[in-house]
Parts: C-alpha cells; sequence; structure tokens
C-alpha cells in the first residue's frame, strides 16, 4: 500500500486542538484538506505527521509550537494611540482587525490590552507559541510530482 512522501499531493481530514483540548479548526462538514507535501503549504509539523501514512490510516500527531506557528515574538506586539480608531468605533479585548503597512502590506492584529490613551495589538500568528495537536485521516494520494527522467 502506497505511503505519503514529498511532493505527494494528498486529500487529509483533520481536527485540530490545542494542549487545553479546544478546537481551533477541523475540516468536519467539509471536502478534505488538499495540499503538496513538503511544498510550505502547511506548517512544518503537518508535513511530517502525514509522511508515511496509508490511505484510509488514522493518528494523533503533537506538533509543538517551533514546528507549528513559531514562539511569540514581544516585538510584534504594538501600541497605537486610541485616537487612531474611528470615533464610533467599539474597542475590545480580542478584537480582530486588519491592517497594513508602509508597503501596503496587509496583515491581521488582534487587540490584546487596552490603556488609557493607548491600544496594545497584537501581530503575531493567533496560534504563535501554542503547541498544536492534530488527529489527521489520510483520505486519499491524488497523485505525486511528475519525475523527470534524462536519457
Amino acid at each position: 500500500m502506497a505511503q505519503v512522501k514529498s511532493g505527494d499531493t494528498i486529500k487529509v481530514h483533520y481536527h485540530g486542538k490545542l494542549t487545553n483540548g479546544e478546537t481551533f479548526d477541523s475540516s468536519a462538514g467539509r471536502e478534505p484538506l488538499e495540499f503538496e507535501v513538503g511544498s510550505g503549504m502547511v506548517i512544518p509539523g503537518f508535513d511530517e505527521g502525514v509522511t508515511g501514512m496509508t490511505v484510509g490510516e488514522k493518528k494523533t500527531v503533537n506538533i509543538p509550537f517551533a514546528e507549528a506557528y513559531g514562539p511569540k515574538n514581544p516585538e510584534m506586539v504594538i501600541e497605537m494611540p486610541k485616537d487612531r480608531f474611528p470615533k464610533d468605533m467599539e474597542i475590545e479585548v480580542g478584537l480582530p482587525l486588519g491592517m497594513s503597512d508602509q508597503n501596503g502590506q496587509q496583515f491581521q492584529v488582534t487587540i490584546v490590552e487596552i490603556k488609557d490613551e493607548v491600544v496594545m495589538l497584537d501581530a503575531n500568528h493567533p496560534l504563535a507559541g501554542q503547541d498544536l495537536i492534530f488527529d489527521l485521516e489520510l483520505v486519499e494520494i491524488v497523485g505525486g510530482t511528475p519525475l523527470i527522467i534524462m536519457p
């Protein structure tokens, strides 16, 4: 039976949880996730977790934060003066906001603290610094990257 290897395009159902058991994402009720293993489309620990699986196999993988979204970077928590927010906007902790940098690059931040004059915004990925647990089920190996054979 074929095993998943780097370069294969696969379909996998997954259930992603934090170490406290809280679900952060799942393919339940949706099409399985399709991606090319080893292409950088998913976090490194997910790639490693599916490698070697066979169709129909189920397993649970524990992915340390270094193989997921990396550590939280304190330099990515920034202060924004309150007067830069629209007057009619309700500012609350946990609210995700879209921002753009001086080059027009879009990114998401989350309000993490509200002080008298400033609002603290966290631009880290929401799962940065978190160890993750994935329940995986390999649905299909769609195909591999074609090999070029030189004469």
